[in-house]
């Protein structure tokens, strides 16, 4: 059974510098934690979970500069007998903000999955916010996969954010992921290097927490899912429901 040959982890769903209060520690420098439970762990649109709950934590230290450092975890199950329950990113970079409207986010994530440590890769990556815009690209040359163990993909995602009535929170995401490889195996034995996923995501925050329900869905067939992945279900169209909290 073919596992995930590439496993990358939900690096930062908001911009390490928001609006949320974080711990002030003095000296320009605070500290953000974020919470989150979910129906099912889906990054770049395949799930990291079989389409299983997930529990994430993490931890920002921030300077007023832009510079940050962080660590994040999930848990992760990616069946067939491989021993990793757990995902842990870290990750560095600076995030540049010019006005209200305009950021920049520039950094490093290491992705590292501990007793199956051949899955562990690394991204560079690039976020641009503009008026509610995101273009990002994510891009690395470790990857293993069967073709050897430093393969490049490249990331890219375009993504818009909306304020709307009473409170609530609209997110729409559409992304491509480029293996540079054709890992990708279809029913009738053609092959490709490429994928696209989208999402929409709609949040509110009541009671202190922030809530959503995310449609998630990839163009892989179920056979292509399979074959790279290991099962035909992680790749297919979700509902996946959340609830999180940032200190």
């Amino acid at each position: 059974m073919n596992r995930p040959l590439w496993l990358a982890g939900a690096l930062l769903a908001c911009a390490p510098f928001t609006s949320t209060p974080a711990v002030e520690l003095g000296h320009d420098f605070n500290l953000q934690i974020d919470t989150a439970l979910l129906s099912d762990y889906r990054t770049r649109g395949i799930s990291q979970t079989q389409n299983d709950p997930a529990v994430q934590v993490g931890a920002t230290l921030q300077h007023a500069s832009g510079a940050y450092l962080g660590v994040w975890s999930s848990n992760v199950d990616f069946g067939g007998g491989l021993k990793t329950r757990q995902e842990i990113d870290y990750y560095g970079g600076w995030y540049w903000q010019a006005n209200d409207d305009i950021a920049l986010d520039l950094g490093y994530i290491k992705y590292a999955y501990p007793k199956e440590s051949q899955f562990n890769q690394s991204d560079t990556y690039a976020i641009l916010h503009a008026y509610g815009f995101e273009v990002a690209a994510y891009y690395g040359n470790d990857y293993p996969t069967y073709f050897g163990e430093d393969q490049a993909n490249l990331y890219t995602y375009l993504a818009y954010n909306a304020e709307l009535p009473a409170e609530f929170k609209l997110r729409v995401r559409y992304g491509r992921n480029d293996a540079k490889d054709p890992l990708y195996l279809s029913g009738d034995g053609s092959t490709r290097d490429t994928y696209h996923e989208w999402e929409a995501k709609l949040s509110h925050a009541w009671v202190g927490f922030d809530w959503a329900v995310s449609y998630i869905d990839t163009d892989l067939s179920q056979n292509e899912c399979r074959t790279q992945f290991g099962f035909g279900d992680v790749c297919t169209a979700t509902v996946v429901a959340s609830v999180s909290r940032s200190f």
